[in-house]
Parts: C-alpha cells; sequence; structure tokens
C-alpha cells in the first residue's frame, strides 16, 4: 500500500447510548477521530460472500494503525454513516488496519 492510496477522509465515531428527557434510550455519535484512510467497494470473493449475506452496501476501509478501535463504532464517509462489521490488522505488523463496514440508514439500521 502506499500512502498516496489514502485520499479519502473519514470520521470515526464512538456512539454512547442516554436517556432523552422522556426516558427513552437514544444513540448519540461523538467524534472519535478523522484519519485518511482509502475506501473500496467490495470485488470479487469479497463482493460474493457479501452478497450471501444480503450485504449489499458493505465497503472495505484501509486505515493506519489505531487501537481502540472496534465494532461498537461508526464510521462516517461522504454523508453516509456505516456500521463496523470486520477488523483487521494486517498481518498483526500494528502498521494498517483494514475495516469492513455497512451502510446504515438515518435510523441506524443496516440496509440491504
Amino acid at each position: 500500500m502506499t500512502i498516496g492510496e489514502m485520499r479519502h477522509r473519514i470520521t470515526i465515531q464512538i456512539v454512547t447510548i442516554s436517556n432523552n428527557e422522556n426516558g427513552y434510550e437514544v444513540e448519540t455519535p461523538e467524534v472519535l477521530k478523522e484519519v485518511w484512510a482509502k475506501v473500496s467497494n467490495l470485488h470479487g470473493k469479497e463482493y460474493f460472500a457479501a452478497k450471501a449475506v444480503q450485504a449489499e452496501n458493505t465497503v472495505k476501509i484501509t486505515i493506519r494503525y489505531m487501537s481502540g478501535l472496534d465494532q461498537s463504532m461508526q464510521i462516517l464517509f461522504q454523508g453516509k454513516t456505516y456500521n463496523i462489521t470486520a477488523i483487521d490488522n494486517i498481518k498483526y505488523r500494528n502498521e494498517y488496519i483494514e475495516i469492513q463496514a455497512k451502510e446504515v440508514n438515518s435510523n441506524g439500521q443496516n440496509l440491504t
């Protein structure tokens, strides 16, 4: 991977759950960090594996290594929100992380 491939700006968000004035739980995203990333649609075997589970709006995002990243977080990219479905510390070298994420609608539900 060359650093020039990381030309997209993404925002990593932590989703906190709190109660509103009526006692209902409300999810509130808070910005954790903005980073440069390589963002691409799935293709080949990855695409067909995702398609088998109806995950049509899945993207692959590669960023520099970042500790503490987990699947409870969300990614904001080009005005769309994505739930993290898989995280891979590539070759366990702590250099790059590959993330698979699925687009969600405004209600926080996965798109299929």
